[in-house]
């Protein structure tokens, strides 16, 4: 009977560790007609070229899906602005409002999906690295499995960097397990809900994979054309933030890895060309940009997180009906005008009349505005971000001329001064005007030891914030979900929930 209960259990949640191809169709293959036997009699996953691209392909698509866009964008933010000082929770969810005032817990829905979204894109990603070196269809060259593979493990190394930064110590999944069947469920079982591998352990995974990447044959070069692409320029865009990392710092790897980027990107000369729409408000102005590394695509029009943060401006019956998510906090907009920053300013931020109040007065509310509308990119890698980086990792090798150097790159193209040498917080404060709703902003107070100091004098500065517990070295990271811990008995909390 027990056997029973797990497989029901199992079968509930399957999708977390394999991709279906019944749920999510992209071709006519299902699960029950892929797959066979090699030349020597080996059971096979994959047999052709085209069953494995299914795989491939959908790499990509489950980024412009839900997993991608709810888990890994919309939430994304939220954990990196809401959860820090740049926004309020906007809507009052409960999910939301327990972010705002760092009183999250194990039973958040928004984490417990977040959990279940990222393994589910890990899996996506392994079905390619675990299988295209076995499918042995002769039309599937060499050149094209090594590529396949590359790009899979560049997407998995991204999966688990956001996971160690967010959870700590996390499950390692890099194989696929056996079907779990009632015979061998006791065995199989625990490859499925394995335990919590260290950090240390999930970062040198991470690095294993992005090298192995960029060996020659491996991840594609960027292509100006299209950067939703795992790209050779990606690989090096992540090794670089990985090496700013307290696990694994190396600032000397962080330069050398920026300095590899900068030599396939360059920044765009207006700000705004980033995120505009064209004159017509009938697409984006920009797509591909210069300074683009990691960009997903809604071409056409499929980007509906833009109704949760902000109108359609290529829908003119789009309009502020309610609350939305990620109001710019009073804080963040202190921060630019603090710095004379019009230009930024105008295009992170924007006021409309509204019929409610929740937290600013209703004829002037205050919304985000780097997504404008279904067309608009999810820009997840720049050139700016690595610039700023590479800043950071000057100043704190004792090298503030060098760092200024890179920060007023930035700070011209926002019609900003000159500075002749920065300090950390000067690098931190240009990060958090150029990349504010671009996700980085608690991975930036995290990494730098300044989470405690900035989000604990939180309420005393900013009047509209709700009231937050006290943030601790603990309370950094999120907790593990209820629900996965009650399915894995090989998995405990973190400590302070």
């Amino acid at each position: 009977m027990k056997n029973i209960l797990k497989l029901a259990i199992f079968g509930a949640i399957i999708f977390i560790h394999a991709c279906s191809l019944d749920l999510n169709p992209i071709s006519d293959f299902s699960e029950k007609n892929i797959g066979g036997v090699d030349s020597a009699g080996n059971t096979v996953k994959f047999k052709t070229r085209a069953e494995i691209q299914t795989q491939y392909d959908y790499m990509y698509n489950i980024l412009i899906q839900n997993p991608g866009i709810e888990g890994w964008t919309a939430d994304m933010l939220v954990y990196n602005e809401t959860h820090s000082d740049n926004a309020y929770r906007g809507a009052t969810d409960v999910e939301l409002t327990q972010l705002e005032q760092q009183k999250q817990d194990g039973i958040n829905k928004n984490i417990n999906r977040d959990w279940d979204y990222y393994f589910g894109i890990i899996s996506a990603a392994n079905s390619v690295i675990c299988n295209v070196d076995s499918v042995p269809d002769p039309t599937l060259t060499l050149a094209e499995r090594k590529q396949w593979k590359s790009e899979g493990l560049i997407l998995r190394s991204m999966m688990y960097f956001d996971l160690v930064r967010l959870w700590g110590a996390v499950p390692l999944i890099t194989t696929e397990p056996p079907a779990i069947t009632a015979a061998n469920i006791k065995e199989v079982y625990p490859l499925y809900y394995p335990p919590r591998d260290s950090v240390s352990k999930v970062y040198a995974q991470i690095i294993k994979d992005l090298n192995t990447a960029l060996e020659p044959g491996g991840a594609p070069p960027i292509d100006n054309n299209n950067k939703f692409k795992f790209s050779r320029t990606v690989a090096n865009a992540l090794l670089a933030k990985i090496y700013a990392e307290k696990p694994v710092r190396d600032y000397d790897k962080v330069i050398q890895y920026c300095t590899e980027v900068e030599k396939d990107v360059t920044l765009v000369p207006n700000f705004g060309d980033l995120f505009d729409m064209n004159s017509a408000k009938t697409d984006v102005k920009n797509r591909n940009t210069s300074e683009s590394i990691f960009e997903i695509n809604f071409s056409g029009g499929g980007l509906w997180f833009t109704w949760l943060v902000g109108i359609d401006q290529s829908d003119p019956s789009s309009k502020y009906d309610w609350a939305k998510w990620l109001t710019p906090s009073r804080d963040l907009i202190a921060a630019f005008d603090k710095a004379g920053d019009k230009v930024r300013k105008a295009e992170t931020i924007i006021t409309a009349t509204v019929t409610w109040s929740n937290e600013y007065p209703s004829a002037t509310y205050p919304f985000m505005y780097k997504y404008r509308s279904k067309f608009s990119s999810v820009i997840k890698l720049r050139l700016a971000d690595i610039l700023l980086l590479k800043a950071e990792a000057y100043v704190q090798k004792g090298d503030p001329t060098s760092a200024a150097t890179l920060v007023n790159q930035i700070r011209t193209r926002a019609n900003l001064t000159s500075l002749s040498t920065v300090t950390l917080d000067d690098v931190l404060n240009e990060r958090r005007l150029e990349l504010a709703f671009e996700g980085q902003r608690w991975f930036d107070l995290v990494r730098n030891g300044k989470v405690l100091d900035v989000l604990n004098s939180l309420n005393s500065r900013d009047s509209g914030r709700l009231p937050m517990d006290v943030v601790t070295e603990a309370k950094t990271l999120l907790p593990i979900p209820q629900p996965q811990i009650d399915k894995n008995p090989s998995m405990f909390q973190n400590p302070g929930y």
